[in-house]
């Protein structure tokens, strides 16, 4: 079975955005906090989503709570970041 339908969850604010082709569809879906990650990925689920990759803002906990919430029902990859980032995302995210 070919991967056609994939779905993104990002932290940031709250949208959902869809865009493909015939022959393979995107999701994403952006939540004010990771908590928010657990509906937005039972959603994906339930729109036949195959695959979800979450943004960097999700910790390890979050990652096997959204796996929980779905029930292990599709792969979730995460974005991570190498240490020559963090000084650069720390700057992001500063209030």
């Amino acid at each position: 079975m070919a991967l056609k339908k994939f779905g993104f969850i990002v932290t940031g604010d709250r949208f959902t955005q869809k865009q493909g082709t015939k022959d393979f569809s995107m999701t994403v879906i952006g939540v004010l906090e990771p908590s928010e990650g657990l509906n937005a990925a039972e959603k994906l689920v339930e729109d036949g989503v195959q695959l979800i990759e979450l943004c960097g803002g999700f910790s390890p906990v979050w990652v096997g709570r959204v796996l929980e919430a779905i029930d292990y029902a599709v792969p979730i990859g995460v974005v991570a970041y190498g240490p020559e980032s963090i000084d650069k995302m720390y700057k992001l995210f500063l209030d």
